[in-house]
């Protein structure tokens, strides 16, 4: 067997990862929350909201609107958006 990106139901890792920005890009559109609330939430794995957030800020599709303590861990923490409605004039 090939060594890939394939699993048994034929979906490949890129299909799970655009998956899971959709289901990210959609959750901040109507709440802000720190990357581990939005992993708790959406059981997205947080590593994965890490690169989902990298590249939707290099779109300028993400922003960060404001630095709190996390609702989750108690740290100090950004909490982030996608809707534009929200972002900082830059």
């Amino acid at each position: 067997m090939k060594k890939g990106n394939h699993s048994p139901n034929g979906q490949g890792k890129n299909n799970d990862f655009k998956t899971q920005t959709k289901i990210i890009f959609n959750y901040l559109l109507e709440h802000t929350a720190t990357n581990t609330m939005a992993s708790i939430i959406t059981g997205v794995p947080q590593k994965n909201i890490c690169r989902i957030k990298r590249n939707l800020e290099k779109e300028g599709l993400l922003q960060e609107v404001e630095r709190k303590l996390c609702k989750f861990t108690g740290h100090r923490a950004s909490y982030l958006t996608t809707n534009k409605k929200l972002f900082k004039n830059k």
